[in-house]
């Protein structure tokens, strides 16, 4: 065989060990590191539980769906806001002024803003309660 085929079949050999070692070393710590009691000698395995408080009341709870729509719009500009930082980024270091780029710019904020008067318009940030039946 020769050399460089050798040498990337290593490599090719040491990244799929890698791979297994990074996909199942956090199952195998995890089962190492986990609690070896169990609620059993309490009688209470049955209940649901969460932080070691007992609960209290029920844990159905039904929200509303603009919760949903407020989640949704807060991870639309987080994201978007993620691609806006590199763009500061790169103007802070480029001395020249590039229109285009600038203009790219306005369009991508324009747009943003558009969505956020989309939602307005729709009453997404409407918050309106339901009279709970107690």
């Amino acid at each position: 065989m020769d050399d460089v085929l050798t040498g990337d079949l290593l490599y090719v050999m040491a990244f799929g060990v890698l791979g297994l070692v990074f996909a199942l070393g956090p199952i195998v710590l995890a089962r190492l590191l986990a609690a070896r009691k169990t609620r059993n000698y309490a009688n209470k395995t049955g209940q649901f539980i969460e932080c070691g408080m007992e609960p209290i009341g029920d844990a159905w709870i039904r929200y509303s769906a603009v919760y949903y729509l407020y989640a949704l719009v807060f991870v639309a500009f987080a994201v978007d806001v993620l691609y806006l930082v590199p763009v500061a980024l790169v103007y802070n270091r480029i001395k020249e002024f590039v229109v285009r780029d600038f203009v790219e710019l306005l369009i991508f904020v324009g747009i943003l803003s558009l969505v956020i008067v989309y939602a307005w318009a729709k009453g997404v940030f409407e918050w309106k309660r339901k009279p709970t039946n107690s």
